[in-house]
This record gives structure tokens, sequence and C-alpha cells, in this order.
């Protein structure tokens, strides 16, 4: 495991997200990484004994929103916390778990293998020190920081009454957007998530919702075509792929290089080249400098 290290609130490196909000913890203990604060979070919640549809649905979110570029929070649980840390990792995201236990402590003993593929692609946290026990009045607190690190809160199966629900209230007590999955009305896993359905929460049909609602995803670009021959301009749809989309998503006004592209999408070198070049025969995309992008449209 990564050294231990605490983090008052009254130090520089103690993320803004968190400093602001009802509750503030008093410092924080780390091991690894601290999620970027210049990259999008979506926390991914929901009940511990899933169905195999709350289990598919958390593997499908969290691997194309990792994929994304988008930093995965959740609290390490048994179930949907779980398992959308792990997919997010194998899509070769990034993950932070939040601990309701010292950050020495594996818990529980089945996500081990998450606590080391998180080191090196993400960071574990905790507000208790090093050998405290997972006793059941921290899980309820260390929601708080759940809600508090993300941009969304995600709710993929929850039953009416249950711990994502004081997830959920936390989040609206800090002003977090929040989606859920809907589910079958005869299911009690998704009466939590129909529920805050009806009462306004987002509706998450696909990972798209989620990536549009944090500004990462837009609808196909339009290029206005120039006058040739003294014919009228004319406005034309573009037809990408799910990847050039991404890529171009990340483009900007201002001159982005080949490798702020990279870091930002963690994708490799040629992928990132081949897509720029063909965004730039598109004409989504103009290399203003030598490996240098910026949107055309």
């Amino acid at each position: 495991m990564a050294e231990i290290r605490y983090i008052s609130r009254f130090e520089e490196e103690f993320p803004d997200k968190l400093r602001f909000i009802p509750g503030c913890p008093s410092g924080i203990y780390v091991s690894g990484e601290l999620p970027d604060p210049m990259k999008k979070s979506v926390a991914i919640v929901g009940a511990r004994a899933c169905s195999e549809y709350g289990k598919r649905m958390a593997e499908y979110f969290a691997s194309h929103l990792a994929a994304a570029g988008v930093q995965i929070v959740s609290g390490m649980a048994r179930g949907i916390d779980g398992i959308a840390q792990r997919a997010a990792l194998m899509a070769g995201g990034r993950s932070f778990g939040v601990l309701g236990c010292g950050l020495d402590v594996v818990y529980p003993k089945q996500n081990s293998e998450i606590y080391e593929m998180i080191e090196g692609n993400g960071g574990l946290i905790s507000e208790h020190p090093v050998g405290t026990p997972p006793l059941g009045r921290n899980f309820a607190s260390r929601n708080r920081i759940i809600s508090g690190m993300c941009d969304i809160l995600l709710v993929i199966e929850a039953r009416l009454k249950s711990g994502t629900s004081i997830t959920v209230a936390n989040a609206l007590e800090q002003g977090r957007e929040i989606y859920a999955l809907p589910g079958r009305l005869t299911d009690g896993l998704s009466a939590g998530c129909n529920k805050l359905i009806s009462e306004g929460a987002g509706v998450a049909l696909d990972p798209d919702d989620i990536l549009k609602a944090l500004g990462l995803l837009c609808e196909d670009p339009v290029v206005t075509k120039g006058r040739r021959n003294n014919e009228p301009a004319q406005t034309v749809r573009l037809d990408l792929t799910s990847k050039e989309k991404m890529v171009f998503n990340c483009l900007d006004l201002y001159p982005k290089t080949v490798d702020e592209i990279v870091r930002t999408l963690r994708i490799p070198v040629s992928d990132a080249v081949n897509i720029l070049t063909t965004l730039c025969i598109k004409g989504a995309a103009k290399e203003c400098a030598k490996s240098n992008y910026i949107r055309a449209i």
C-alpha cells in the first residue's frame, strides 16, 4: 500500500469540493492520489445485495465513463460500489474509494483485489485514522464525503430505505446533480431509483446522458461550408464515431497539444494522432501549429 498521509482542511492540497460541504471533515487520510480537480468526477453508488441487472449496469456505466476520462468515486462496499470501481479500473480509468474505516483495513475482504488495482490508478480516502475498524456508524458519515467529492451522483440500484438514501440526501444538501437508473416497478431494488426519478432526478438511460450533463459530450458537430462559386454557405452535420466525439469534446478554441489530449483522455498517442487527423479531414478540427489542434467549428 502507498504511504498514508494526513491532510488538514486548512492545507492547500485539501479538495475544494470537500472544503465547502456542510460538516466538512477536519482532515482526511489519503493513500495514493486525490481526484484531479480539473477533471469531472461521478460517484456511483447502490445496493450491496444487487441484482444481475444492477451488476451489469454498474459495469456498463462505470467502464464507459472511465474510458471517457471521468473519475469514478465510490465507497468500496460490496455490491454496486465495488463493481463500479473495478470496472472503471479495468477500463483503464481512475477510481477513488472513500472508506468507513482506517486505510490499512481491507473491508470487505472480497474487494482486496480492488485495493491492489487502485494503487497507481487513483487513491483511497478516509476521515478515520489508521486502525479504525469498519463500524456501522462510520459508513453513514462517510457518505457525505462520497457525494462531496463528485460532480454527479449516479444511483444504480437502491431500495426505498437504504444507505444510498443517506448519500442522496447529502448530495442534495451539497447541491450535487443526481441521476438514477430506472427499473421495473415490481422490483424492490429499483424502487429507490424510480422514486428519485419521480421526484426530479435525471434519468440515466445511457452513459452519454451523464457525459452530456458533465459537458463532455455534444451532439454530432455542425460545420458551415464556405461559399463556392457564389453558392450560399451550407450547414452540414458531421457523423463522428464515439472515439472521434471523445477527442472532439476534448478540443477547445485554444490550441491543445497531442500530449495534453493523451493525458486528459488516457489514450495511446497513435490513437490520438489518427483520430485528430480524421477530425481535420472531416472539418471538425484544425492543426493551427505543429501538433497543436483546435476545434474548427
